[in-house]
């Protein structure tokens, strides 16, 4: 969802899982509108209900098989691969960069300018 701060006028976008969250919380405690926080000057722009339900028109669905999902997990043995962590790559540690040295001719500024 695409929206627009109204005190810094900066464009920025909700995403589904903040759109989802949104509107779980307007859910819960019978909100009218949602505070969407501007990222650059932090101050809320009220967005409607009803413009996120159009935007996510079916989000209690989604919220269902979100819940489903997290319950899958939480429910799974410690053994499995699926809830396993992934291991972390092994890289080859990088090479220290080095400071140039100094090079022996500095640079000077001439001052030659013709007087009148």
């Amino acid at each position: 969802m695409n929206l627009r701060c109204a005190f810094c006028q900066t464009p920025y976008t909700l995403g589904r899982t903040e759109k989802l969250i949104a509107l779980q919380q307007m859910e819960t405690e019978k909100l009218s509108h949602y505070d969407a926080h501007c990222p650059r000057c932090r101050k809320a722009t009220p967005v409607e209900r009803q413009k996120m339900e159009v935007t996510f028109p079916n989000w209690r669905d989604a919220l269902h098989e979100l819940e489903q999902q997290a319950e899958a997990v939480a429910d799974a043995p410690q053994g499995t691969p699926a809830s396993a962590p992934k291991p972390e790559s092994v890289s080859a540690p990088k090479a220290e960069s080095k400071p140039k040295p100094a090079s022996s001719k500095t640079h000077k500024r001439s001052h030659t300018h013709k007087e009148k």
